[in-house]
């Protein structure tokens, strides 16, 4: 499952072009998902930019890979577990997220392609999987790869919004304290108002 994936469908989501980039992480049975879409709000604007969202997957069980748990920087649930229900590794994949929350649990499954792109065939094929699981196939929504942005170096001309798991950390936030009182220090007397 390695390297990057075009979401081709996906349940609860506005924006397009999304790709999943997988890698390894430093740590052992841990690996890093990125997400990297056009965030369907900044889209409604004339803004060009990137909403990237890193998490953690973790495998529990080494003996059932497919099965592991997510933990994303900006999820007050907690973790969610994140099972690949289909793939070929080439050519197509089918994920399903099972995240419990207080009164309900929250689910969402996604197809991903290797390229643009998927044949029909394993379109059908996976959204078949995920009816299996309780998925209705009508919940996914068609995710457009067309006229998409290239970022060979990962980075695009206008706004940027990078969420990974350093974001929230105490040294980032005494940084934007600390930048932040700085400009306020350097402030005319009397320009700080509240009325």
């Amino acid at each position: 499952m390695l390297g990057v994936w075009y979401v081709i469908q996906k349940t609860s989501t506005a924006s397009h072009c999304i790709t999943y980039n997988f890698t390894k992480s430093e740590e052992p049975g841990k690996y890093n998902l990125e997400q990297v879409s056009q965030h369907f709000i900044l889209g409604l604007t004339p803004l060009k930019h990137d909403y990237r969202y890193s998490g953690v997957l973790s495998v529990p069980d080494p003996s059932v890979p497919a099965r592991m748990k997510v933990r994303f920087p900006l999820s007050v649930a907690g973790s969610a577990s994140y099972t690949i229900l289909g793939t070929d590794y080439s050519t197509y994949a089918a994920i399903f997220t099972c995240q419990k929350l207080a009164f309900a649990h929250r689910r969402s499954a996604t197809i991903l392609s290797r390229t643009k792109e998927l044949d029909r065939m394993f379109v059908d094929k996976m959204r078949t999987k995920l009816s299996s699981f309780g998925v209705d196939p009508y919940d996914l929504s068609i995710i457009s790869q067309n006229n998409c942005p290239k970022h060979p170096d990962g980075a695009t001309e206008g706004v940027n919004i990078n969420i990974n798991p350093d974001t929230f950390s105490s040294h980032n936030i005494g940084e934007a304290v600390r930048k932040t009182g700085g400009v306020i220090g350097k402030l005319p007397s009397g320009t700080l108002r509240f009325e």
